[in-house]
């Protein structure tokens, strides 16, 4: 197996498991990884995800490049295709996705990291897209979820230098919410995981689906899109749980119905 899956305490911990080689994404790893998501997507007792990489020097460093060059040339788009409709499902995800970054993050590792909700980093991983040295552009959201996050000029310098950014300041441009130090990490992400799961589970949905649209598109749509997404939580036992919990002052025992 090229990765590792299991579901403990209603979040689901995908690790990408080929440390010899960097964790990089080969046919096999994302054909693995796209079914367990794809069952995790309609499993309810599922609350959250954390995706993250075996070992402590490298998160993910992209597209197996030794797999890529064995290929024929008609046959490397549907490779790149692959890795889009792979880095797009984690996008898509109803339930939120934490990357725990144990390590750096390289090309189409940093666009998988860029396709998650939050992302906490290690106090020594460092971020790039190196793709225009190798005589092509990011291909799996990079163009396109960057500048979004950091802006476009330091977007820009990352895609047409290959700069890397280190993690304190991948914090201050947003690229990460936090790094921590490499013994911390899963304790940290776990515990956002935590509280996550602790809230509705159908309003976390909703609400992560109205950001994500919303992002998309103008404000006064947006805002038409919250509405809908609202909607969607008032006919729920939750709210009404939410409602009786806050009244006789107790946590809320959320069902996710």
């Amino acid at each position: 197996m090229m990765i590792q899956a299991e579901v403990k305490d209603r979040t689901g911990w995908l690790t990408l498991d080929r440390e010899d080689a960097a964790n990089a994404l080969n046919s096999d790893l994302i054909v693995q990884a796209s079914d367990v998501l794809q069952e995790w997507r309609h499993d309810t007792a599922v609350r959250s995800i954390i995706i993250t990489g075996a070992g402590k020097k490298v998160f993910c460093a992209g597209a197996d490049l030794k797999e890529r060059a064995k290929m024929k040339e008609s046959e490397v788009w549907e490779a790149v295709a692959s890795i889009r409709r792979f880095i797009e499902s984690v996008y898509e995800m109803p339930q939120p996705v934490i990357a725990a970054l144990n390590g750096h993050a390289i090309g189409g590792g940093l666009e998988l990291a860029l396709a998650c909700d939050l992302r906490i980093s290690t106090d020594q991983a460092f971020f790039s897209l190196a793709e225009t040295g190798l005589g092509i552009i990011p291909g799996a959201g990079g163009t396109q979820r960057l500048p979004r996050l950091i802006g476009e000029q330091k977007a820009k310098e990352m895609i047409l230098t290959g700069r890397k950014l280190a993690a304190d300041e991948a914090e201050e441009s947003g690229l990460i919410l936090k790094y921590v130090p490499v013994k911390h990490l899963y304790e940290e992400a776990s515990t956002m995981a935590g509280l996550i799961n602790s809230r509705a589970p159908l309003a976390i949905r909703s609400a992560k689906a109205a950001v994500n649209q919303g992002m998309q598109t103008d404000l006064k749509t947006g805002l038409e899109l919250e509405r809908e997404q609202y909607e969607h939580t008032i006919g729920t036992e939750d709210r009404l749980e939410g409602l009786r919990a806050f009244k006789e002052k107790r946590p809320p025992e959320f069902t996710g119905r």
